[in-house]
């Protein structure tokens, strides 16, 4: 069984920094492509950032880019994602997810395996 967990979240002031973890049990993902979306509260699930099963391939949503730094650790069979310079905007539930269907890495159904999330409010 395939267990996917996210840690790392938390309460921080704008202009601050997070790092949140994604660990993976039950079966080496290491040849899937993995991603972090997010979802603030009364809005849909967007897609952040994925990173190629060789760790080599990153892309960012925009709204992140030059802020968030996703990456990954294939022997520990982590995922990361590195936060600064947060934002209120920011402020979301952060799910990690693995996956390589082709219905293009922003849609969610690309992805089979799923965390529970892992909460980031960042304060004005």
């Amino acid at each position: 069984q395939v267990q996917v967990v996210e840690s790392g979240g938390g309460l921080v002031q704008a202009g601050g920094s997070l790092r949140l973890s994604c660990a993976v049990s039950g079966r080496d993902l290491g040849e899937l492509p993995m991603a972090w979306f997010r979802q603030a509260p009364g809005k849909e699930r967007e897609f952040v950032a994925q990173i190629a099963r060789t760790g080599y391939w990153t892309y960012y949503i925009d709204a992140v880019k030059g802020r968030f730094t996703i990456s990954r650790d294939r022997d520990e069979k982590e995922l990361y994602l590195q936060m600064t310079s947060l934002k209120p905007e920011d402020t979301a539930v952060y799910y990690c997810a693995a996956g390589a269907r082709m219905y293009g890495i922003q849609d969610q159904r690309s992805y089979d395996y799923w965390g529970q999330g892992t909460q980031v409010t960042v304060s004005s």
